[in-house]
């Protein structure tokens, strides 16, 4: 910060930014149970696809498949995962929404509810991460709400 060299003391001036913090998350249809990881850095293929391992592990049930619907950002068709998702496909595989087509995805329900139900003006990123996160360890049991909301009709 540049202080002009006729003020004495340093005056502290409020530049105001934009910091951000991004989630994966999904929703287990059948009991409305919701599964989510933090995302530190910019959304990417590794970040993704260890995401869905995370899925894979906690929703595995032998003789089940686990489908996970998704839209089509770049990282989920990532080049550096496609062999490991074709190789795991018969136990677990993407289905990916038609393009430009966000009103299918039942995440982005979610999503719009949360916001609706946790987010307001925060000084501090970390006081919106702990409402957000609150919020989402209210849901990481089977709830009604989520499996209404992310219903498929």
């Amino acid at each position: 910060m540049w202080i002009p060299p006729e003020q004495k003391d340093p005056v502290l001036v409020h530049c105001p930014t934009r910091k951000a913090v991004g989630y994966y998350g999904a929703v287990r249809l059948r009991d409305g149970k919701f599964i989510y990881q933090r995302e530190e850095d910019l959304f990417n293929g590794e970040g993704f696809w260890h995401f869905m391992l995370t899925l894979r592990q906690k929703g595995q049930r032998a003789g089940r498949q686990i489908v996970v619907i998704t839209d089509n950002a770049r990282y989920h068709h990532a080049r550096r995962h496609k062999q490991l998702r074709q190789s795991v496909a018969q136990e677990f595989r993407l289905d990916f929404l038609p393009p430009y087509s966000p009103e299918l995805n039942p995440i982005e329900r979610v999503w719009k509810q949360t916001r609706r139900s946790c987010l307001q003006y925060f000084a501090f990123l970390s006081d919106v991460i702990k409402a957000v996160e609150g919020q989402f360890q209210q849901w990481r049991r089977p709830n009604d709400v989520l499996r209404r909301l992310c219903s498929i009709v």
